[in-house]
């Protein structure tokens, strides 16, 4: 089994995923507009929740790095997940976040993207990061932009069209670097 190494911000820490997870994780994806944010057509069952959960901590274990969940310093909850991303079929390491709905606008994803940044230069030797965004997506077309990412293109995976940000390391607009934890 893999340790995911526990990262700690102003406001976050970012953790492995666990099996108590699912239900906080299940309620996020089942939600129409988060869903819609990422390019879907809207939420998704539980155990199609499940089975993303088991992905995304497979993701470590296959390629020694992947999502972390978001949990609130200050109560304890799972507010959503961020990290790295790097399937055989994707144009570049990715940093992608996803924040429930009842927490979006409060700058949680930016602050975990730049974490996920920084210890993604410091131990993968990371130059270059890309965000896959979909079109409709301003909130997350606004986070891009303020981690200084700017439009690269476009990338067509898995049948979704989404725009391709993009940034060298270490981010602009602020320390990329992840306080220890």
């Amino acid at each position: 089994m893999i340790e995911v190494p526990r990262l700690e911000t102003e406001r976050l820490v970012m953790r492995g995923f666990r099996d108590d997870d699912q239900e906080g994780w299940a309620a996020i994806r089942a939600d129409d507009e988060v869903m819609r944010s990422l390019g879907r057509e809207g939420g998704i069952p539980y155990d199609d929740a499940w089975r993303e959960l088991a992905m995304l901590a497979g993701h470590w274990v296959l390629k020694g790095f992947g999502h972390w969940a978001l949990e609130e310093r200050a109560s304890g909850a799972l507010i959503g997940n961020a990290g790295l991303f790097f399937p055989p079929d994707w144009p570049a390491l990715e940093v992608g976040w996803t924040v429930a709905r009842p927490r979006w606008g409060e700058g949680f994803a930016g602050e975990a993207a730049r974490a996920a940044a920084g210890w993604a230069q410091a131990e993968l030797g990371a130059a270059h990061l890309i965000s896959l965004i979909a079109p409709s997506n301003a909130r997350s077309l606004r986070v891009a932009e303020k981690l200084g990412m700017t439009h690269e293109g476009e990338a067509h995976v898995r049948g979704f069209r989404l725009l391709k940000y993009g940034s060298d390391l270490p981010f602009a607009g602020g320390d990329s670097a992840a306080p220890p934890g």
